[in-house]
């Protein structure tokens, strides 16, 4: 389960998007402006995929995470400046160590039983025992955390296995499932036994998902209430994966709302569809630092990374709608504010690019293609298909200019299972386009530092001091007084060009007949109003 984790960062990004994973802003004309909210409405979302497995503690395709949002609820909720608010808890306290909750009166079921502090202590131990093989150990849950409840006294007290600065956004976003369907795994992977606004009441696999509002929640985020206009009666999440014909079924209002990336974003702008917007990460290159692979000579990532004229490729790879990265992290509300690339990466210079090569004892060949004591320049390139049409183009100018400066680089394109596969299980590669997306810089640490596979996520065996230095000084801190360390554990990184982050790419998420609100890169369920 291991390779689940590093296809959990990634899907967060290429799903979406990403880690699941992006801030939001939204439109302001659209065509519910002068539209009343509508009651007894059905919501219907549009799929790229068939989700798969529903059960949060397992599930890391950002599809089915979407749909858990509807159905499971956390213990805490963000709100758009990424302050907490209430969820099932109504009051918390943590420091990097320990957190304790007391979850609010009445909540419930989805079969009507109550909810009590022992059920949600019960699923904070399932994600941090690295005997469940959950993929959230370790990158939300500490590996070892363990929860103590108090029934009588509605509270649940988490120690973690080690420090977190993020402790209490990690652990109240862990969603919660019933007694029941902690008994039953199988009942939960088809989205039952629920603590969120929805039940499921139908699944037809590679076709459609219904769920059903239920008339007893009340806890919504923070003082959200129950009774407002427009809240529709049913979502049904429909799979469609073909982007056009995504698009059309949007304009003629058989879907509320999708996702929708490449040249039909432009005919659905055009009509004043409303609009939220997320920002994942899209360019971001990593080195195979691997024993014997030529990425852990720094003379060549860094002869690489002068090689690429970024502004051309993140202009293919976004269709000119990117803006640059500035960090590891796009998940908004962003938890560190800040920029920790600007002036870590070198300049587009093709000149110092080969003469790096040339001082680092990498001579041109008979053919252009250098060689180092004997071993050729040679560079198998993936990608990950899901990422969209426009990564290839983008792939073929990285590819162009590499072979310019002598190197005999190759692409191999590859499926979201395949580049889990390739990265963290043969390990036959050079160099990943794959970007992977994280809502927190705490997330990043088991894949850039640490045990590499198959006992780690480390799959680039990067190894930077600096970085791990910093990473545990900011996980003693907890919250924001840790940023400044996170941060410069950041720019540690892209001064030794362990990861090359340079693009970034707006997503859209169009409705039509309803509004919602994006959070953490999903759509909030409690947000969706319908219109007439």
């Amino acid at each position: 389960m291991k390779t689940a984790r590093l296809t959990a960062a990634m899907a967060g990004v290429v799903a979406l998007t990403v880690s699941a994973c992006g801030g939001t802003s939204q439109s302001g004309e659209d065509r519910t402006a002068n539209q009343k909210p509508a009651d007894g409405k059905t919501f219907t979302v549009g799929l790229s995929t068939d989700p798969g497995t529903l059960d949060p503690a397992i599930t890391v395709l950002s599809i089915a995470r979407q749909i858990g949002r509807f159905l499971y609820d956390g213990l805490i909720h963000l709100d758009s400046a990424g302050k907490p608010v209430a969820g099932l808890a109504e009051k918390w306290e943590a420091t990097t160590t320990t957190a304790s909750f007391t979850l609010r009166d009445g909540v419930k079921c989805a079969d009507g039983s109550p909810l009590t502090a022992r059920d949600v202590a019960a699923n904070i131990d399932h994600v941090g025992d690295p005997a469940t093989k959950s993929p959230l150990t370790g990158v939300s849950v500490k590996a070892g955390t363990k929860a103590v409840a108090d029934d009588a006294a509605r509270t649940v007290t988490v120690t973690s296995g080690s420090p977190d600065s993020f402790l209490l956004r990690n652990v109240a976003a862990v969603p919660i499932v019933c007694a029941k369907g902690m008994a039953d795994r199988a009942s939960v992977a088809k989205g039952q036994h629920g603590t969120g606004m929805f039940t499921m009441t139908e699944i037809v696999p590679n076709d459609h998902y219904t769920l059903t509002r239920r008339k007893d929640y009340a806890w919504g985020p923070g003082d959200w209430k129950s009774e407002q206009p427009g809240l529709p009666e049913k979502v049904v999440f429909r799979v469609v994966p073909n982007m056009t014909t995504t698009a059309n079924l949007l304009l003629s209002g058989e879907l509320s709302a999708a996702q929708v990336t490449g040249q039909d974003q432009q005919r659905l702008r055009s009509q004043k569809l409303f609009h939220a917007d997320i920002v994942v990460p899209m360019g971001e290159i990593f080195f195979n630092q691997a024993p014997g692979r030529p990425g852990q000579d720094e003379a060549v990532r860094r002869a690489l990374t002068q090689a690429l004229d970024f502004g051309q490729i993140g202009k293919v790879l976004t269709t000119g709608n990117g803006q640059p990265a500035k960090g590891l992290v796009t998940g908004e509300p962003l938890a560190c504010p800040g920029d920790s690339i600007n002036g870590k990466l070198p300049p587009f210079d093709v000149a110092a690019a080969k003469s790096g090569l040339d001082a680092a004892g990498w001579a041109p060949g008979p053919d252009g293609v250098r060689a180092k004591n004997g071993k050729r320049l040679a560079l198998t390139v993936v990608y990950g298909t899901q990422v969209g049409p426009t990564m290839v183009s983008a792939a073929e100018l990285i590819l162009q200019a590499w072979r310019n400066i002598g190197a005999d680089a190759t692409i191999k394109a590859v499926d979201g299972p395949g580049t889990s596969q390739v990265l963290f299980g043969t390990g036959e590669w050079e160099v990943s386009l794959a970007p992977l997306g994280f809502v927190l810089p705490s997330q990043a640490v088991p894949f850039v530092s640490g045990a590499k596979p198959p006992e780690g996520t480390n799959f680039a065996h990067i190894g930077n001091p600096r970085y791990t230095e910093l990473a545990g000084k900011a996980s003693a801190q907890a919250g924001e007084s840790g940023c400044g360390d996170w941060l410069a554990a950041e720019s540690a990184l892209f001064e030794r060009l362990d990861v090359v982050p340079f693009v970034n790419s707006t997503i859209p998420t169009f409705a039509n007949g309803a509004r919602f609100e994006m959070n953490q890169g999903q759509i909030l369920p409690s947000s969706i109003r319908m219109y007439s």
